[in-house]
């Protein structure tokens, strides 16, 4: 997967942690936001690419494009931040022929029917079945919030 640097899912998508934080971190010259809803969403894609770096690309695109491109070499020689909302969405991408190895998890809001597995993950149980997929597919999966922080697995969590 040339380009691509880090994958994190944050239900947030990109907000202040994301856009300052580890885009500076990695050295991120593109923010991809991969989901399909707002890929069709003019306003959406608007509010999310007013909260990126101004020195910092974005693209908003679906699953299926995100792939197509990716297993094109289109950002080759680019440095890619992946964010999506959901282990769900990995799963899909990995489906889709995407090598998929590690994934950070930042934040997923608490939502009805979920439970915390971190202070700052809590899942449903359709999540955290995809996280238990994603890890019996031998995918390492951390639980760092913001750089620097320490490194948990979320293997030893769940």
């Amino acid at each position: 997967m040339e380009g691509i640097i880090h994958i994190r899912i944050d239900d947030r998508l990109i907000h202040g942690q994301v856009a300052t934080q580890w885009t500076n971190e990695l050295g991120a010259t593109r923010i991809m936001v991969i989901n399909d809803e707002i890929a069709k969403n003019d306003v959406q894609k608007t509010v999310l690419r007013m909260a990126a770096p101004p020195n910092v690309a974005t693209s908003i695109i679906s699953k299926e494009t995100a792939a197509t491109n990716i297993k094109s070499g289109k950002y080759r020689g680019q440095k890619v931040l992946i964010v999506v909302k959901s282990p769900i969405d990995i799963l899909a991408l990995i489906d889709l022929g995407l090598p998929i190895k590690q994934v950070n998890v930042g934040n997923m809001s608490v939502r009805e029917g979920t439970r915390h597995v971190r202070p700052t993950v809590s899942v449903n149980t359709q999540e955290e079945q995809a996280f238990n997929q994603l890890l019996n597919q031998g995918v390492e999966i951390t639980t760092i919030m913001v750089p620097g922080d320490n490194t948990i697995f979320l293997k030893d969590v769940m």
